[in-house]
């Protein structure tokens, strides 16, 4: 089994539904970015990073748009754009955490205790773009057929 190879298996309905809102939900977060959003995502770019701040957010907005329109479309390739959304979600990880350090108010999440249960919705979108892609299915058959020696 190659990781990095095409998708040939059918995945379930539920799997399939999931990954499509996800990817609905990048690409309209994406657009927000470029869009109405632009100052809420711009006070939680960390202050402390050596880029500026618009620029930051304009990027990233555009990779959302990318990450949410390769879930939606690019469905044999859904393994490999599962990875690559959830590192994402773990690259973005540093603004939230930025956010609750600078008790900066964005997006109605005004006070720390409002603050903090949003950083554990992050590790749910990694698990989220994971599980629905079937990028972790994907890496315990690929593991599961080197310990055997079969192709999974």
């Amino acid at each position: 089994m190659n990781l990095l190879a095409p998708q040939k298996k059918r995945t379930t309905v539920l799997r399939t539904v999931f990954r499509m809102a996800l990817g609905a939900f990048l690409l309209l977060a994406g657009i927000s970015h470029l869009t109405v959003n632009r100052e809420a995502f711009l006070a939680q770019v960390p202050t402390w990073l050596p880029i500026a701040g618009d620029f930051v957010v304009l990027a990233s907005g555009v990779v959302e748009i990318v990450l949410g329109a390769s879930l939606l479309a690019l469905g044999r390739y859904r393994v490999q754009v599962g990875w690559i959304v959830a590192a994402f979600f773990v690259v973005i990880f540093p603004g939230n955490i930025s956010q609750l350090a600078t008790h900066t108010d964005s997006f109605g999440l005004n006070t720390d205790l409002e603050r903090s249960v949003r950083l554990l919705f992050q590790p749910v979108l990694v698990l989220w773009a994971l599980w629905s892609s079937g990028s972790w299915l994907a890496l315990r058959r690929y593991r599961a057929s080197r310990r055997t020696g079969e192709d999974a």
